[in-house]
């Protein structure tokens, strides 16, 4: 029967988009066929006039200014590493590389990997620890030491002599971390490790979790070898329940004792970021647990203090390691800040306080790439919140220039002391282009133009994305792009996927050069379309917070506006309309046809949010506030409440081990549309995380494609 109306749907799509002859399948693209060339493992060498980079297990060293041909510093293939290297990083005074090998995945930032130190000038080789199970290393200012951490407790390797002291000795699996983020801090304010030296090598910095509160989760893994699944537990904590209890500490490496440095007050409050002025003063954040009120405090010998605080009355949003940014006196710091309602730099001083705008206007500041005591360079939506584009500023807010010469997307790195940096940029007809330049913007050399991919894709008529803005019946400006199959003829009818993600602070619509399954449609025939709705990211604060208290209502307003208006144009089948989304995507996608049921023919939900009840506490509160205060802005947005209204096709998929959205979300979901008596398709990824690998990627990709081509 299913291959019936798999026959009759392509006969149907023959009829009407007879002319699309398929270039491509997903397949191209899972294969690589697409991929973009890069320089990749690249890092800036201490003296500002070189960098390296490891292709194919070599690391070679290039100079900026001169000739492009590297020196090999190292070629690991040569080396006894007993397995594959996954990253590398030199020692402060650059003589030894540390190595991570054999990297196993815990949670998307996080794994358990062998860490291995090799002198460059004897060419030994010596182990951090034996076991394959550090979380993570690094090297101590002075190059003698490696730190790491491993069975949730904090180590340190004298490299000279061997010898190994235990920092922290209390660390147990699901009570107590050490120098590690819980999972939520992982997750939700990116963080990959929580512990750093001092500029003098003497201390180190580490965040204590304590997780004895928090109430476990739990899913089986399945494909284990063995007759019976195994039970994988963690601390996961979901809105409104506790959270880990943190503290920051300071290990000092010649008396061999710890003292605790955060102010002991609220235990409901997090302790997302520290780190160390250029003089050795320790200071770190702390934020309230609603995430409105914000504290930098600094560590001045045995007295602390506030040297900025910021307040918000919905949120504070995008905090991480670069939004305070001290400069080499150790005074003057900036601050990257949307408290004018976009996010701008600010200059203070720790001496003399006071907040001085350094940047300004209804545009983003969205990255501090480099400063130094004169200037600062930086990333900007200036020129369009769809693009990111380069700049740099004297330090008092004067002569600005743009260095960046192309509409698009860039990404630069650095070299130390800002006197050159490597840009990479694509745009949505270009693919990657990576250049070389001096500080103030002068191109030096192209080193990467994807020359083959840019003949490939012009020899396929690739279809770009057109950017234009959609006005909502409410009087809302809303971003979006459409794309058109290449022998596009506006006298026929096309079906429509519209592909979002629309959740807080995101962007979907941006000027950039990407390839996906969605581009498989398009070679059959179909136009997809995507929408940036309220709530989303890169335009004012207002428009950002306006989803304040009842996240995904006014998104699904705008996403359904947003079909309702593609059913007006000419050249669109009103009867086609489906909607696909991953995570909060999908969270999305489910409320569009269940709240717009007469709106669209089919929804694709992958991994997908049913309940914020269900979903972790430091994302879902920042936006939505405690659900014991804001039962309304959990239960009314949520799909679970709708399932009745299911007219359309729809696709749920999810994977059994994802740690990030829970299969929870997907079972609760089925079991109201079971109670409704609806019918849905649903694909089950056995031990894949939200991601959907080890085993998924591709297939989940591939079902979509085919599930569009038969019922879109």
């Amino acid at each position: 029967m299913k291959r019936f109306g798999m026959m009759m749907a392509a006969f149907v799509l023959g009829v009407v988009v007879a002319s699309a002859q398929p270039k491509f399948d997903y397949g191209d693209i899972a294969s690589g066929k697409f991929s973009q060339k890069s320089i990749r493992g690249l890092r800036s060498m201490n003296d500002g006039e070189h960098y390296t980079t490891m292709k194919a297990g070599v690391i070679s060293r290039y100079a900026y200014e001169g000739e492009q041909q590297g020196d090999v510093l190292c070629n690991v293939s040569e080396l006894d590493l007993k397995g594959w290297v996954d990253d590398y990083t030199f020692s402060p005074d650059e003589k030894k590389i540390l190595f991570r090998l054999n990297s196993r995945p815990l949670y998307r930032r996080s794994h358990f990997s062998k860490y291995v130190v090799y002198d460059l000038a004897d060419k030994s080789l010596v182990e951090v620890d034996e076991s394959g199970d550090v979380r993570y290393a690094l090297f101590s200012p002075t190059g003698n030491k490696v730190a790491y951490v491993k069975d949730n407790n904090i180590f340190v390797r004298d490299l000279a002599d061997g010898g190994c002291v235990q920092v922290t000795e209390d660390g147990q699996w699901n009570h107590i971390i050490n120098g590690m983020p819980d999972w939520v801090y992982e997750e939700e304010w990116g963080i990959d490790h929580a512990f750093c030296f001092s500029p003098d090598g003497e201390h180190i910095a580490f965040l204590k979790s304590d997780e004895s509160r928090v109430k476990e989760f739990g899913f089986m893994k399945f494909l284990t070898g063995t007759t019976y699944p195994e039970l994988f537990k963690y601390k996961y904590p979901k809105a409104g329940e506790d959270n880990s209890i943190v503290s920051l500490h300071l290990y000092s490496l010649k008396e061999g004792t710890t003292v605790r440095v955060d102010n002991k007050g609220d235990e409901d409050i997090y302790i997302p970021f520290f780190n160390w002025t250029p003089d050795g003063r320790l200071y770190y954040f702390q934020i309230n647990r609603l995430q409105n009120n914000l504290e930098v405090i600094l560590k001045d010998n045995q007295e602390q203090r506030v040297i900025y605080s910021e307040q918000d009355a919905k949120y504070i949003d995008g905090l991480s390691n670069g939004t305070i940014t001290f400069l080499a006196d150790s005074d003057r710091f900036l601050v990257l800040s949307e408290r004018s309602g976009y996010n701008h730099l600010y200059l203070s001083s720790v001496s003399k306080g006071g907040l001085k705008a350094v940047t300004s206007g209804e545009w983003n500041v969205t990255e501090v790439v480099c400063a130094t005591d004169k200037r600062i360079w930086y990333l900007s939506t200036e020129g369009s919140p769809l693009r990111r584009e380069f700049y740099s500023i004297g330090i008092d807010g004067r002569k600005k220039e743009r260095l960046s010469d192309k509409e698009g997307t860039y990404s630069i790195s650095p070299s130390a002391g800002c006197r050159y940096y490597i840009s990479y940029f694509s745009n949505a007809s270009t693919p990657n282009t990576v250049t070389l330049h001096k500080g103030d913007g002068k191109l030096i050399a192209t080193l990467e133009d994807n020359a083959k991919l840019k003949e490939y894709i012009a020899e396929i008529q690739l279809p770009e994305k057109e950017f234009f803005t959609f006005t909502t019946p409410r009087g809302d400006v809303l971003n979006a792009y459409i794309k058109k199959p290449a022998d596009f003829d506006p006298t026929k009818k096309y079906p429509v996927l519209i592909t979002q993600y629309s959740g807080p602070g995101s962007q979907d619509v941006r000027d950039r050069w990407t390839i996906d399954w969605e581009d498989v449609l398009v070679q059959h025939g179909y136009i997809v379309a995507d929408c940036d709705p309220r709530g989303t990211g890169f335009r004012s604060a207002e428009f950002k917070k306006s989803t304040y208290g009842i996240m995904g209502r006014l998104e699904t307003e705008d996403q359904i506006a947003f079909a309702e208006y593609l059913k007006t144009l000419s050249y669109v089948d009103d009867q086609r309309v489906g909607i696909y989304g991953w995570s909060y995507g999908g969270f999305m996608a489910l409320n569009c046809i269940l709240k717009g049921a007469d709106t669209f023919k089919m929804a694709i939900s992958v991994a997908p949010v049913t309940s914020w009840r269900f979903y972790d506490s430091v994302y879902t509160e920042r936006v939505n506030g405690l659900p014991q205060t804001n039962a309304e802005g959990y239960d009314e947005p949520s799909p679970i409440g709708y399932a009745k209204n299911l007219k359309g096709k729809l696709l749920l998929m999810h994977g059994t081990a994802d740690d990030n959205v829970h299969v929870q979300n997907a079972y609760a979901m089925v079991h109201e549309f079971v109670k409704a008596g609806k019918q849905i398709d649903m694909m089950i990824y056995t031990d894949d995380n939200h991601s959907m690998v080890p085993y998924g990627k591709v297939n989940v990709r591939q079902k979509m494609v085919e599930y569009c081509l038969e019922n879109l």
